[in-house]
């Protein structure tokens, strides 16, 4: 099932973090940085930045700046990173097209990638079917996997222009121990079926893209979001399709509003603008940061670099808080 030559074993641990340039970070982005960070210092380890920024048309000009100038403003700091460059340059995910390319083409050689012409519309019409029954909404009834070469043309010559698809096997399941949210295992064709490495306006799939530049880049350390926990089996089949390394992982819980609701950059979720211009220190912030999810105490005013010496073992001290 594999592709790519094995990379060689990792040996320090490097971990990272990559936002979204699609507006200002809120607090729980900050907060999983904080960790992300967090995770990666107490075991000496590399720390990553990286800007994931390839869907341009979501993309604010402004923002990749405004986030290096938040981060650095709390006191995290990075190895690696846009502003740094680094052995596995560049760090921008808009300027690796053509790595990208390669491993897409990679991955076309093996026949598990096809070509897919369903509309949003078509797929909404799918997924509403009587017979994709509850829950299924989301996965890929497989509708183009089979189309004949003169099917495809036809859609061709009527102007379509399609997504890539890899086909997942039926019987492939993805088995992992995430560090905080235990052991987990998913069928992929079950739950998503066959996903998109490359959307039809030519935009390469996040879920593609994140493999590529953690396996180039050695990261074997994800910390982020548990809403991408999901995402994970996905980017296993990948990171063994391409022979990469899998790393660890480690899906924080979210930060929520007075209301419940998790922060959202498209509600405008606060950042850090509101708490500076209210007079707020960058230790006051990473104490709110780190007690809102049971690393400090409440009212508690630390650096980045304090609160790494209240945890000197490994990052386990850091799980057993966070899942109590």
């Amino acid at each position: 099932m594999s592709l790519v030559g094995a990379m060689p074993a990792l040996a320090p641990l490097r971990g990272r973090y990559a936002p979204s340039p699609t507006g200002e970070l809120h607090l729980g982005n900050l907060r999983t940085a904080l960790l992300a960070w967090l995770f990666t210092r107490i075991q000496g380890g590399r720390f990553v930045l990286r800007i994931e920024d390839l869907d341009q048309p979501r993309v604010n000009s402004h923002a990749t700046q405004q986030i290096i100038t938040d981060l650095r403003w709390l006191g995290l700091d990075w190895d690696e990173g846009p502003d740094l460059s680094g052995p596995f340059a560049p760090y921008t995910q808009s300027e690796r097209f053509e790595i990208y390319q390669h491993y897409l083409e990679c991955l076309q050689a093996s026949s598990l990638v096809y070509p897919c012409y369903c509309s949003r519309a078509e797929l909404a019409h799918a997924a509403t079917a009587p017979q994709q029954g509850a829950g299924d909404g989301s996965r890929y009834p497989g509708t183009c996997r089979q189309l004949t070469s003169a099917q495809r043309r036809r859609h061709e010559a009527a102007g379509r222009r399609p997504s890539l698809r890899i086909h997942i096997p039926d019987e492939y399941q993805a088995h992992f121990i995430d560090l905080l949210a235990g052991p987990q295992q998913q069928s992929v064709q079950q739950v998503v079926g066959d996903f998109i490495l490359r959307r039809a306006d030519g935009i390469f799939a996040y879920q593609f893209a994140v493999v590529v530049d953690d396996g180039l880049m050695r990261i074997n350390q994800v910390v982020r979001g548990i809403d991408l926990l999901p995402s994970t089996a996905r980017q296993i089949f990948l990171f063994q399709l391409l022979r990469f390394p899998i790393p660890t992982f480690a899906h924080v819980p979210l930060m929520v509003d007075s209301e419940g609701k998790r922060l959202s950059k498209r509600s405008a979720s606060a950042g850090l603008a509101p708490l500076r211009e209210a007079g707020y220190s960058a230790a006051e912030v990473i104490g709110q940061l780190a007690a809102s999810c049971g690393l400090a105490g409440i009212g508690e005013i630390m650096t980045p670099s304090e609160l790494i010496l209240r945890y000197p073992q490994p990052e386990y001290d850091i799980i057993t808080k966070l899942i109590q």
